[in-house]
């Protein structure tokens, strides 16, 4: 017999989705991965489209068989809620089982009902305890100077109340190559960080990647990362104090995200009374270099949370 193929599209969080052709046929194997990622509002109408459903072919068994004490007969909605009344183990009373195969429809009903009842129990718990980092990367990625260093740079904010520690971060470049023999190959290359690690990632961080000549960016230009179908695809690791668990996140920058001879405005200041703080509605606002110099000059950097937010001195 033919083995039967799906096809399956990918989301990876940047790009455009790509269809996987080819893989075995297994409609359920992921069932509980799929649920588990879903969102809130989309898992509580498949839980109710499938209660509703459930029910819906119980209903039509005791209507088949009849066999239900005090119900209409040929009653649909008599069935249909003495369905409902078995799976949830409600039992009210007026309705009830009198004939053997009713009974043995209600038994297999009662015991799917404990069954299903385990498994969304066991699913909401999952998908309430399961630990998930609200970290906000900056819709774009710069390249300007740094140091007086061509460098890449975007920008990540904690939008929790608790604090990452050891805080980890990998960005890698992505492109299509050509190989020697001129096959195509898409290959990933390291961007190498000022920063990588920081010990406590409370509020922001600037990733600084020089652009070196050793850079796999040396040279590169957004003409050059659209041509190669480039992205930039960062991930960030973390032990959140709260949780107690290990949380992460992921962020990809397409070629038109990276906007070349500009930098971040300045997200730190600090109020009339001398207190810092940090304004995220400019946090994804860049300008060009020339126009942040003359609107700070002599401008210093500070390092904040092992980040290179700059702030004009007052």
């Amino acid at each position: 017999m033919a083995r039967r193929d799906r096809t399956a599209t990918r989301r990876f969080g940047f790009g455009d989705p790509i269809d996987v052709i080819g893989l075995p046929a297994r409609p359920f194997t992921d069932l509980y991965h799929f649920l588990l990622t879903s969102s809130w509002p989309q898992l509580i109408v498949l839980l109710l489209a499938g209660f509703f459903a459930v029910n819906l072919v119980f209903a039509v068994g005791y209507l088949a068989i009849g066999g239900i004490e005090n119900a209409r007969p040929g009653s649909f909605f008599d069935a249909f809620f003495f369905s409902i009344q078995t799976i949830a183990t409600v039992g009210y009373g007026r309705m009830s089982p009198v004939s053997l195969a009713a009974h043995l429809l209600s038994t297999v009903e009662i015991t799917m009902g404990l069954l299903a009842l385990a498994l969304v129990t066991g699913l909401v718990f999952s998908k309430f305890s399961r630990p998930t980092a609200r970290v906000l990367f900056s819709r774009v990625a710069v390249v300007g100077s740094f140091d007086g260093v061509p460098s890449l740079m975007f920008r990540m904010a904690n939008a929790r109340a608790s604090q990452i520690v050891e805080a980890h971060v990998t960005v890698v470049l992505v492109r299509r190559e050509w190989t020697r023999e001129g096959s195509e190959v898409r290959r990933v290359h390291d961007l190498v960080l000022r920063r990588s690690t920081n010990a406590l990632f409370a509020l922001t961080w600037t990733a600084i990647h020089p652009i070196t000549p050793e850079s796999p960016l040396a040279g590169a230009d957004a003409a050059s990362l659209a041509a190669t179908e480039s992205a930039i695809i960062v991930s960030l690791a973390g032990f959140d104090e709260e949780l107690a668990q290990t949380v992460h996140a992921r962020y990809g920058y397409r070629p038109e995200e990276v906007r070349f001879g500009h930098d971040f405005v300045d997200v730190l200041g600090q109020r009339e009374d001398g207190r810092r703080i940090i304004d995220l509605r400019r946090f994804h606002d860049t300008a060009p270099l020339g126009q942040l110099r003359a609107e700070r000059p002599g401008a210093r950097e500070i390092h904040a949370n092992g980040g290179a937010d700059r702030v004009a001195p007052r």
